[in-house]
């Protein structure tokens, strides 16, 4: 008889012991990306940061430039095209939605046309009379966008009035822009639903025009004898020569006449009277030449201003179109003409910022320019604008040359040191048209520093010392003796604000008798700080 053990044998417990751990993967290798898609990426959102203001660009956010450059990448990010692609000609992200918001407006425009036809449109209209045929404003959508009696709504056009008016388009209105898809704003799909039920009404009532051939061949046969004669222009409606247009795009001119002049436009223009890029580069050339020989600033400036038109209608923005503007700018500066100044400085500020030049340059003198409006700003003493400006220069803005001389001869007025105002004012005489613009406001500094020798030296001090302090005799300020013609420039100017009682003849010299000046010069002073002609304000 076998003995049993006088306990039961379990199995070991295996709860505490280590589980084999599992093959560790191996680390995915960081993918690296070419330096030229880095660089895109990079330029796609300082690029989008600098137009996004613009109106072409309305309802398009950040979001939807991250979109659209994770859907390019994601398209060539498996394949070698992502070495071989040029990113630096690639479109960029806010041009690519750009360019789909156009297409989708096309495209809207042409389903339009197909599904509201006008029939009457060629035969109310002179302008599309021409074409007997009744269905070509079916088959050429350049006729099919005629002024008829009555335009019909397209879908996209919710409350829009028949007049002729631009519609805004979903993305752009307020309320609904914050509830809009990317592909809303990109097609203009809002507002569909909305008039889906309308549109259907309106499609089955609308049975009056029958689109089938035999209806199209009775209706030529009815119309087909009527020309634009029989039609009298008085009972025609009113060409909207504009709304035609609004889609044509830029046109390309092909007159070669080297100089016209300019007239204001109340017509759409046409190619024979506008000048291509060759021709205006030829014209301002001429304009240039005729201006150092005849000075004739009349027909320079008009010149120059039919020159900028016929770059405005072509749409030109290059660096040929900043010299333009600059060379009319500092022509007008020399002829103290600040309306036209101001005009081509606005123009230029803008084409400054869209970088038209060679690897993101300005495309022109943008340093020489910005000096120029810190110098526009003192001469107008507008201060708000002065300290927007002086907060928005670059550190690379302030080591120009020319921003420089401007920025040390606003220091100089600010803190009062008319001596070093009027040694910048004789060292500037070759900057530029610096002097020029100076020259407008050097009058009424002389009479603060005249008055402000008043208060210092008592009780009077020599006429030449002040021909000098005051930058009279700045052709050689060193020079030791002074002619003639520079101690009566400077004399004249004393008399001409009063102060021909503060001149006495002592010594052999004239002197300025400080003493007596205080009020006379407060007074003249005051006026001259009171009279600022503003004209073509910035």
């Amino acid at each position: 008889m076998t003995a049993e053990p006088s306990f039961t044998q379990v199995a070991a417990r295996r709860t505490l012991a280590k589980d084999p751990l599992p093959p560790q993967e191996t680390p995915k290798k960081k993918k690296e990306y070419p330096p030229s898609l880095l660089d895109y990426v990079t330029r796609a959102f300082s690029e989008f940061n600098k137009r996004k203001d613009e109106p072409a660009f309305s309802g398009i956010l950040d979001a939807d430039i991250r979109a659209a450059l994770s859907k390019v990448i994601m398209e060539v990010d498996d394949s070698p095209i992502i070495y071989e692609r040029d990113w630096k000609a690639f479109p960029l992200p806010h041009q690519i939605l750009l360019e789909a918001r156009q297409q989708a407006a096309l495209f809207s425009r042409q389903q339009e046309m197909l599904t509201n036809p006008e029939p009457t449109a060629s035969l109310q209209n002179p302008l599309y009379a021409t074409n007997t045929d009744p269905t070509a404003s079916l088959q050429n959508p350049l006729y099919a966008t005629g002024a008829g009696t009555r335009k019909r709504k397209s879908p996209d056009q919710n409350g829009s009035e028949s007049h002729g008016r631009a519609v805004t388009p979903p993305w752009k209105k307020k309320n609904t822009m914050a509830k809009l898809t990317l592909a809303d704003r990109v097609t203009g799909a809002a507002g569909k639903s909305k008039n889906q039920d309308k549109k259907r009404k309106e499609t089955t009532n609308t049975s009056w025009f029958d689109t089938s051939s035999d209806a199209l061949e009775r209706r030529r046969q009815r119309f087909g004898q009527i020309s634009s004669d029989d039609i009298s222009p008085i009972s025609s409606p009113r060409i909207d020569v504009s709304s035609h247009d609004a889609h044509a795009g830029p046109i390309i001119g092909t007159c070669q006449t080297l100089e016209k002049n300019y007239f204001r436009l109340t017509a759409p223009p046409i190619p024979s009277s506008v000048r291509p890029v060759p021709v205006l580069e030829k014209t301002l050339a001429l304009i240039i030449d005729k201006w150092r020989t005849d000075k004739d600033y009349t027909y320079v400036c008009d010149q120059l201003k039919s020159l900028r038109q016929d770059l405005t209608v072509q749409r030109i923005k290059t660096a040929f179109t900043i010299k333009v503007y600059e060379v009319h700018a500092r022509i007008a500066l020399q002829m103290k003409d600040l309306g036209e100044y101001n005009q081509c400085q606005t123009q230029l500020r803008a084409l400054y910022k869209m970088r038209l030049g060679e690897n993101g340059g300005s495309g022109g003198e943008e340093d020489e320019f910005l000096a120029y409006r810190i110098l526009y700003l003192i001469y107008t003493r507008n201060r708000v604008d002065m300290n927007n400006m002086l907060a928005e220069l670059t550190p690379a803005d302030k080591n120009g040359p020319f921003v420089q001389l401007a920025l040390q001869v606003r220091k100089a007025l600010a803190s009062g040191n008319y001596h070093k105002f009027f040694q910048l004012y004789n060292d500037s005489h070759d900057t530029g048209m610096v002097p020029y613009l100076m020259d407008m406001f050097v009058a009424r500094e002389r009479l603060a520093a005249l008055a402000a020798m008043g208060k210092a030296y008592k009780p009077d001090v020599n006429s030449e010392f002040v021909a000098r302090e005051l930058a009279f005799h700045i052709d050689s300020p060193a020079d030791s003796v002074f002619d003639n013609a520079t101690l009566q420039a400077c004399l004249a100017f004393i008399c001409q604000n009063n102060g021909e009682n503060l001149l006495q003849e002592k010594d052999g010299s004239t002197r300025f008798l400080t003493g007596k000046a205080g009020n006379i010069l407060e007074n003249a002073k005051r006026a001259a700080f009171g009279m600022t002609d503003i004209k073509g304000q910035i």
